[in-house]
């Protein structure tokens, strides 16, 4: 038997067994090939090609400006890095969002093309003439409530969502739709610990939380801020795994000073 057979792939269903055992989901970012190797080695559940890209990969102060081809390219490096995980991808902004057609079309591309297990979209009501289609279509689609960052400019901040009565029941009454819908699995990003409780108890399918709080199905983090590549970004819900950023600086800062010494190469570096 090869060793490719015993690897026991995670799937939507896989998810959804897990909240059934109470088992909490673990899922991190990745947008290149050896971090997605790392990652899956390292035991995660589901691995998310986020539109986050557009800040940590390409230095955007929002996620709007990257595209859908950019992050069919992603998708693409992530999924030949994978072995085990459950690989979803981001629809980017304005994918989506227009029509259900242009929708339909965005998620069969990131399938075909990127080779997604999944889509990731976000918002509630507004959006669910283009989940439907895009689930009509045999395509699995997580959905994504609370902070939605694709709507930066309507909201004017990233700080925590739905401590108001009126958007906890409406985030609530859109968490039971993109159920109803055929959603697999829900985001809940920044949005008061008790209201994500009361949203996980309230629908079968598992949420995975980021920034709310404990009692999610699962959390999520995106992998440079979880291992401290950056440094100026310190929400209260990052926990800091390692410190990268001081430790990738340092090797640079010796391989420079070993070359200018001509220290590096030596004998037994060379030919």
């Amino acid at each position: 038997m090869s060793v490719h057979s015993e690897i026991k792939k995670i799937t939507t269903e896989t998810l959804r067994k897990m909240k059934f055992d109470k088992e909490k989901i673990t899922m991190l970012t990745a947008y290149d090939y050896t971090t997605a190797k790392m990652v899956d080695a390292g035991g995660v559940d589901s691995i998310l090609i986020g539109d986050s890209a557009a800040n940590v990969m390409a230095g955007f102060e929002t996620t709007l400006p990257i595209t859908l081809d950019q992050l069919i390219y992603h998708t693409q490096c992530v999924v030949r890095g994978v072995e085990r995980a459950l690989i979803v991808a981001d629809l980017p902004f304005g994918s989506y969002q227009s029509n259900s057609e242009k929708a339909l079309e965005s998620a069969v591309r990131m399938m075909k093309e990127g080779g997604a297990h999944a889509i990731k979209i976000e918002g509630g009501v507004e959006i669910q003439k283009s989940i439907k289609k895009i689930i009509n279509a045999g395509i699995p689609v997580m959905g994504h409530l609370g902070l939605t960052p694709q709507s930066i400019y309507q909201f004017g901040t990233y700080k925590v969502r739905a401590k108001e009565d009126a958007e906890a029941e409406k985030l609530l009454s859109d968490a039971k739709l993109l159920e109803d819908l055929g959603c697999f699995a829900l985001v809940l990003e920044k949005i008061p610990a008790e209201l994500a409780k009361k949203v996980s108890e309230s629908i079968s399918i598992p949420t995975i939380g980021i920034g709310a709080g404990p009692d999610c199905d699962g959390q999520v983090l995106v992998y440079q801020d979880m291992v401290g590549m950056n440094q100026g970004f310190s929400p209260k819900f990052l926990r800091r795994y390692l410190d990268l950023y001081t430790e990738i600086t340092g090797a640079v800062s010796q391989y420079v000073k070993d070359v200018k010494a001509v220290d590096f190469p030596n004998k037994n570096e060379s030919y």
